[in-house]
């Protein structure tokens, strides 16, 4: 199966407590009838527990259409049903109007907001005017290392460091020698983080490259002139799911042999990663991360639990290959994954 970091290997005792807190039984025999009533219950559409119907909103910076955040939703929406929970969802990749966004939710009385930090400046603000309003907040996917300064309960999601550690170590152990990092979204810490750590480990040489994510036919253009341009180039990294396909054709096109690898884990990476076209992907399980912060604000609104001690919850990284894309296949059709 998939080869998880070894720094990281204390992620999995944090997630078994993580998925172990969303079952009512004990015994073995006790936690599977629950999963399976719960399971019935999210297929009917109706809700597991008898708890208020509370009303939680996440706010993400998400773009449009971008493939990584319907997971995260897909996953906070399912919890949603088996929570009682009326869930709501809005995104903006612009950092002022994500915040407000916020207000807006801050401005309905939500029960529980979930938001991402990729800007955290422009963020802090309204994080704050939230938990001191009593609406408890979780943090996902972005901004771990300043969740807790802004009053968040908890932070699920990956170290971006330690991802992009994994990343560089990878390509050591794959004798890449001078590889890019995309980077499809300035000002997001995440990104800049993830290329840092990946620089860290990777004992060849590393160049940055800035791309205009909104852009697709740039984002490939960039990319093949810099192929163009350094042959010597034999690894590309992109930072998203979307952007590795851009990456493929780019490499094509260049007339490069460079190796893409990416970020984050869909249905088309899946397929690519079988067939060779990618390398390896770097999944950080979104599906999880949407799931479990609606779990845990019900948790903590209905039994005062809050999970991780304090620091963050980890949900990856996790190095996917071919050897391992056939098994998650399945998965990612389904848009878990």
């Amino acid at each position: 199966m998939a080869r998880v970091r070894t720094g990281v290997r204390a992620m999995g005792a944090v997630l078994a407590a993580v998925l172990g807190a969303s079952l009512v039984g004990c015994s073995s025999t006790g936690g599977k009838r629950a999963e399976e009533r719960a399971a019935r219950a999210a297929a009917e559409g109706r809700a597991a527990v008898d708890t208020p119907r509370w009303t939680f909103a996440m706010v993400t910076h998400s773009g449009d259409g971008d493939t990584f955040w319907d997971i995260v939703q897909r996953g906070a929406e399912q919890a949603a049903v088996k929570d009682n929970i009326k869930f709501l969802y809005s995104h903006n990749d612009e950092a002022q109007q994500q915040a407000q966004l916020v207000q807006a939710a801050i401005d309905q009385k939500v029960d529980g907001l979930i938001v991402t930090l990729a800007k955290p400046d422009a963020m802090k603000d309204v994080v704050t005017k939230a938990t001191k309003a009593g609406i408890p907040v979780i943090t996902v996917n972005s901004g771990s290392a300043e969740s807790k300064r802004f009053g968040a309960l908890t932070h699920i999601g990956q170290d971006e460091s330690i991802a992009g550690e994994a990343v560089g170590e990878e390509l050591n152990a794959r004798g890449r020698k001078k590889a890019l990092c995309i980077l499809h979204e300035q000002g997001n810490v995440g990104h800049e983080q993830r290329c840092a750590g990946a620089k860290k480990t990777f004992d060849g040489q590393m160049q940055n490259l800035y791309v205009e994510g909104t852009n697709m036919p740039d984002v490939q253009a960039s990319i093949e002139a810099k192929l163009q341009a350094d042959k010597n180039i034999d690894a590309v990294v992109t930072l998203g799911a979307p952007f590795a396909d851009a990456a493929v054709k780019a490499k094509e096109t260049a007339g490069s042999k460079a190796e893409i690898d990416t970020f984050d884990l869909n249905a088309k990476v899946a397929t690519a990663l079988q067939d060779k076209t990618l390398g390896f992907a770097v999944d950080q399980q979104p599906y999880l991360q949407g799931y479990e912060a609606v779990d845990l604000l019900w948790l903590h609104r209905y039994n005062g639990n809050v999970l991780g001690g304090g620091r963050p919850v980890l949900t990856g990284p996790q190095i996917i290959t071919a050897e391992d894309a056939a098994e998650l296949a399945q998965y990612t059709k389904r848009g878990t994954r």
